[in-house]
């Protein structure tokens, strides 16, 4: 400890122990006379009734003692006197309590009293003690036990402590004089109660002239307006605490505040350049990145967020722009396909202005900016390019070999202008019907068409540089037939009717209709007629109905099975087309037995037939299965009486191995157990019975 720290300690020690006559030296004294234990009037209370008390022998007071003593002899606490002690050496003193006889020590003779060890207040601020006088040769208590203090007196000895060491801090870039950033805190172990040991004052050794701190609080404050964060964002500012209210001789500490300045959107976007070139294939697909473009921006995270947008082209809808989220770009994206030979360059003006900002900077200027983008279309091979994406083409069905049908045309679009050469994909037209010129692109037909077997062909015609055969390009080509009137219309179905005996003239017995493959503009219309050559001696007549249909009608009364059962009725049907198609259908009735109302009694077989609706092959071959299952049927009785009889000989063995000769004379037919005529009948019979013929063997 320095001088001056010694002599305070010395004038606070002496300021305790020669304060009042009760303190320190005379800590123990007797009361007014009486003995021990005697009482006195000390007044009256409200009733008048005296009040007494007991009197003490002695009365204690509290002792003081410096800290952090550093003399080289023990530090005097004080004395304890007894009136009994008339220094004769019959009296001892006794000390007990906190610190007795280790931190603090008693002359039992004098009752000095001296602290043994050095003292820190801020480990313990007072001991609480025990004093007795006892006669020496009795160990009579001269006086009753008591208790008394030692405070410890407090020094600064401790210097303050922030709580944290270093301080983080942020505060908001172009912030006013005056704006909180940060308190800190110190705390000092000296006695608060005390004189100014504990008292704090705050003081910043760092961090002038952007930051200030109040004295008594620890609060710290910007005190420059205008704190650039793009400029400067760091600060590390060191803040002192001093005790003693910050005089001469005080104890100080001192912590580091870390200071950041946070990002506000004080910076507009501001592009690179102000003319941007990109070249650009005109083979470009859609939807690809033509070029990307970017805006710097001093500000950070939101505050540097930045949306682009064309604001002028003179290629409208070419092309769009997105800013990329990550990177803060803005990507040229192109929507149209590009052509070389149409337009070789694109002019945009580009925008960029901050996503987020702050009303508080607006008068920093506006927070956008432009850029020009030039985009230069390059050339490239291109394949041909038809006329159209497609071709349609009509040929009649009727029309000759190597007729021209149609024609494509396609061209090659780049400068140069190659030749084209023309070719029919062959995957698209197996049979070879069509062919194609190869340098003037015309169609033609192979093969004589059918529309009635195929209406429609569709076919794939290739296009091919003649100066780089690797560039093609393909063309559908949808080819059409149309139709002439080449079919004759015939009945929609076999008709075949009945007519029964006892018909009526002009009697209907059936209607007939007609189709045709062809497929005329207005529709069908079809004539019915009889045959001409069966008109004079017709015995049915036909009735056209003017509707596709046709009523074929009986020309006479009453038809005879027994004369003829079957007439054929030769029917003509026409159509209205140029040039008219025309055919003769047959119509077969049959003569049957009616009753009075119509209805079929009795028919040949052949008109059964046609009644049921089967044909004279369905019939046979109805027959045919009918033959077949009765030979199986007969068969396999067969069979079955065959497995039923007995075999004569099961077995290889010789019948006559099982008959036996004997010696004796037969009995004639009534002798039937010599030789059994069942056993050449079921030799299975043979085992049975051979046992038997044994015992009847004489040898």
């Amino acid at each position: 400890m320095d001088r001056g720290k010694a002599c305070l300690l010395l004038v606070l020690w002496a300021v305790a122990h020669l304060s009042s006559p009760g303190d320190g030296l005379r800590a123990l004294r007797r009361t007014t006379g009486g003995r021990r234990g005697s009482t006195g009037l000390t007044g009256q209370d409200a009733n008048g009734v005296p009040l007494r008390r007991s009197k003490r022998g002695w009365m204690w007071n509290q002792f003081f003692l410096l800290e952090e003593y550093t003399g080289t002899d023990m530090q005097y606490v004080g004395k304890l006197h007894s009136d009994g002690d008339r220094g004769d050496g019959s009296v001892r003193y006794v000390l007990t309590g906190e610190g007795a006889g280790t931190l603090f020590k008693i002359d039992e003779k004098s009752g000095d009293i001296h602290a043994t060890k050095r003292l820190d207040r801020e480990e313990k601020a007072y001991y609480i003690l025990h004093a007795k006088a006892i006669n020496r040769f009795t160990n009579e208590a001269l006086e009753g036990e008591s208790e008394f203090i030692i405070k410890i007196h407090d020094i600064n000895d401790n210097e303050p402590r922030f709580t944290k060491d270093p301080y983080i801090a942020t505060v908001p870039e172009m912030s006013e004089i005056g704006t909180s950033v940060i308190q800190v805190t110190a705390t000092d172990a000296d006695d608060a109660t005390y004189g100014n040991s504990a008292r704090v004052v705050y003081s910043i050794l760092e961090g002038q002239p952007y930051f200030s701190v109040d004295p008594e609080t620890g609060l710290i404050k910007t005190a420059l307006p205008g704190m650039d964060r793009e400029v400067k964002e760091h600060y590390q500012v060191v803040i002192q605490a001093k005790d003693m209210a910050g005089q001469m001789g005080g104890l100080s500490g001192t912590t580091t505040v870390s200071i950041t300045l946070s990002d506000v959107n004080d910076n507009p976007p501001r592009f690179t350049k102000s003319l941007y070139d990109f070249k650009v294939p005109e083979s470009t697909e859609l939807g690809s990145a033509v070029g990307v473009i970017r805006a710097n921006d001093a500000d950070i995270n939101a505050n540097a967020e930045m949306d682009y947008r064309i604001i002028g082209s003179d290629g409208p809808g070419m092309f769009d722009i997105s800013t990329n989220k990550s990177t803060q770009e803005g990507v040229i994206v192109l929507r149209k396909p590009l052509d070389f030979e149409r337009k070789r360059q694109y002019s945009l003006r580009i925008q960029v202005d901050n996503v987020h900002v702050s009303p508080r900077f607006f008068s920093m200027g506006p927070f956008r900016d432009e850029a020009t983008v030039k985009i230069q279309v390059e050339d490239v091979d291109e394949p041909p390019v038809f006329e159209r994406s497609s071709y349609v083409m009509e040929v009649k069905e009727d029309a000759a070999r190597n007729t021209a049908i149609g024609s494509v045309s396609a061209s090659d679009p780049d400068g140069v202008r190659s030749p084209v050469r023309y070719s029919i994909d062959r995957r698209t037209d197996m049979d070879r019907v069509f062919n194609i010129h190869a340098g003037n692109g015309s169609v033609f037909i192979l093969r004589q068409l059918d529309r009635e077997e195929s209406a429609w062909h569709n076919i794939s015609i290739i296009a091919t540089e003649f100066n780089n055969p690797r560039q093609i390009s393909r063309v559908p080509v949808y080819i059409r037939v149309l139709d002439i009137n080449d079919n004759a219309p015939t009945f929609a179905t076999n008709y075949e009717t009945f007519v029964c005996e006892n018909a009526k003239a002009n009697q209907r017995i059936q209607t007939v209709s007609a189709t045709d493959p062809d497929e005329p503009v207005g529709g069908h219309r079809f004539f019915f007629s009889l045959a001409h050559e069966a008109s004079g001696k017709a015995n049915f007549s036909v009735r056209d109905n003017k509707d596709n249909t046709a009523w074929i009608l009986t020309r006479r009364n009453s038809y005879n099975s027994l004369q003829k059962s079957t007439y054929l009725v030769p029917v003509v049907i026409s159509d209205g087309e140029f040039p008219m198609q025309s055919s003769t259908n047959t119509l077969t009735v049959r003569v049957c037995t009616c009753d009075r109302e119509g209805n079929m009694k009795l028919c040949n077989a052949e008109a059964l037939t046609g009644r049921a609706g089967l044909s004279t092959g369905a019939l046979v071959a109805i027959l045919l299965c009918v033959i077949i299952l009765l030979m199986i049927v007969v068969l396999f009785a067969a069979l079955r009486r065959q497995r039923k009889k007995e075999p004569l000989i099961i077995s290889k063995e010789d019948v006559r191995d099982n008959v036996v000769s004997y010696n004796d004379e037969g009995g004639g037919e009534e002798d039937t157990q010599a030789f059994d005529i069942g056993t050449l009948r079921n030799p299975e019979a043979i085992e049975e019975k051979r046992g038997g013929w044994g015992e009847r063997n004489p040898k």
